[in-house]
């Protein structure tokens, strides 16, 4: 089986669950290096709960902080996305292997 430290996994699983956090990173997808509260500005959150969703992102590792003066401006780290996806690959082997045994266990019944 393909090995991965669970625990990073587990985090950025848990990290990709919130609508909220995937929100978060699709707007760093299309902006290379925003600001928290131009991050913050189109959700009906307060801003504390934004920060608290980017820690969170954060310590998954999917995203980096740089603080420059008063401004702390957030940029998308995928790494640990393509990480997730090369476990979810293996599994999509898996089932994809199963399912191609029972259509072809199908329509070998089929013709008698």
């Amino acid at each position: 089986m393909v090995k991965f430290s669970e625990p990073d996994l587990d985090r950025t699983f848990a990290a990709l669950a919130d609508p909220t956090r995937r929100a978060l990173l699709a707007r760093l997808v299309s902006q290379d290096g925003a600001s928290v509260s131009e991050l913050a500005e189109p959700f009906p959150v307060s801003l504390p709960a934004i920060l608290k969703h980017l820690n969170v992102l954060s310590d998954a590792g999917l995203i980096t902080r740089q603080k420059t003066g008063r401004t702390v401006t957030c940029r998308l780290n995928a790494a640990p996305m393509a990480d997730a996806m090369a476990w979810l690959d293996h599994y999509q082997q898996f089932w994809s292997a199963q399912l191609d045994r029972l259509a072809h266990f199908v329509e070998d019944d089929d013709l008698s």
